[in-house]
């Protein structure tokens, strides 16, 4: 009897684990095989969670807080979000999800219609376009180049909307770039979207707490636009939880009751368990944060430095996160054995054992991604690798 092929939806046809993923996943088979490898891939702090907030979870375990929880999170979370949110907020505003992630995707399941398109400047995280390409979405691709500051115009935007255009969605600060928009270009752009009332906006500010400059929230920069507004944030990035999985989103009142029932027919409540440790990191101290970030902003100095040393490599300066994303383009046009960005960090990996994300996989080909979420020696070390990869090549 013959089995059946299996055959795939058409909405995930051309859909994979990210390439990001792909890499970090590859440099685990390398370092298992015995290869010296060093990835700076990642989006992941080096720092271990508080201690206060792991205690706050095991004390929760201990009390029995181990049942389901509302789908939207548990009250105390929700109330605790939405008085540090920025704007005026209450728990009605406020959706608890398994990371970021899942914010991002219950909006675009309770709101896309197929073909409903959907504004993405690049560089963008890659996570982005696919999940507008899961609920039949179309992106449409504003490409936001070094020139700009990685940062879509104002004019940009008023070319790319459509009476088809459901969403805008901005990375501040910027995963990959690190870009971050002021107060004043935020709300330039709110002036183009106060014209198209259909046109909701989606602000992505998972690493507010790692800013280098002032930061300003679309949710008080943009106050004429909060009925049709919803903010993601979550305590992955700036407390170090990234394996609590733990991401909220704030917007319009029947909005998160969508976002809500998307919620409850695939993973009901988060993790009880985290959500009481994600109390923790709103409602105790938290001078980790503020200790963590100036080390971040160090790292970034030095990389910085040590890339624009490279002869054919550009870093601009982030203004936040912890990434850089240099130009290697200049590299690339004087080096024959090299035919583009990915083939620039498949140069690294095989030469150096060093892991790089190519600029293709943010939307931005001719550059690559570098984290500096890592310690300083491995930082240094992996500087060293990357500056004999760039000399390999010539």
């Amino acid at each position: 009897m013959s089995v059946p092929k299996f055959t795939k939806a058409d909405r995930i046809s051309g859909m994979a684990l990210s390439q990001i993923v792909q890499l970090s996943e590859a440099a685990n088979r390398r370092r298992a095989a015995g290869h010296d490898v060093l990835s700076f891939a990642t989006g992941e702090p080096d720092f271990p969670t508080p201690p206060h907030i792991c205690e706050a979870a095991i004390i929760a375990m201990k009390k029995g807080d181990t049942r389901y929880t509302p789908t939207a999170g548990t009250p105390a979370l929700r109330d605790a979000i939405a008085r540090h949110a920025h704007g005026d907020h209450g728990p009605e505003n406020v959706i608890v999800s398994t990371g970021a992630k899942q914010v991002i995707a219950n909006a675009f399941a309770a709101t896309l219609n197929p073909g409903d398109e959907v504004i993405i400047p690049a560089p963008y995280w890659s996570t982005y376009v696919d999940t507008v390409q899961l609920f039949e979405g179309a992106p449409v691709i504003v490409n936001c180049d070094a020139s700009q500051g990685f940062k879509i115009s104002p004019a940009q935007l008023e070319n790319a909307i459509t009476p088809r255009t459901r969403w805008v969605m901005l990375n501040s600060p910027s995963n990959p770039t690190g870009a971050v928009y002021s107060s004043d270009e935020l709300a330039a752009l709110e002036t183009v979207l106060l014209r198209h009332p259909h046109v909701w906006l989606l602000s992505d500010e998972i690493y507010e707490h790692i800013c280098y400059v002032p930061f300003a929230s679309c949710a008080t920069a943009m106050l004429g636009l909060s009925d049709r507004l919803l903010v993601v944030n979550g305590v992955s990035k700036a407390h170090s939880m990234t394996g609590w999985r733990i991401g909220w989103g704030v917007g319009s009142p029947a909005l998160i009751e969508a976002m809500t029932t998307v919620q409850g027919q695939i993973t009901s409540g988060a993790s009880s368990i985290s959500q009481a440790a994600a109390l923790a990191a709103l409602e105790m101290a938290s001078d980790h944060v503020d200790t963590r970030r100036a080390t971040f902003r160090a790292r970034r100095d030095i990389v910085i430095d040590r890339l624009n040393a490279v002869d054919g490599i550009t870093c601009p300066e982030p203004d936040g996160a912890f990434y850089v994303f240099p130009s290697c383009a200049a590299l690339i046009s004087a080096n024959t054995s090299l035919s583009d960005d990915a083939d620039f960090c498949r140069h690294a990996l095989e030469t150096e054992g060093l892991v790089l994300v190519p600029g293709r996989a943010f939307g931005m080909p001719g550059h690559f991604r570098m984290s500096f979420a890592y310690g300083e020696t491995d930082l240094l070390n992996g500087l060293d690798r990357l500056n004999d990869a760039a000399l390999a090549a010539k």
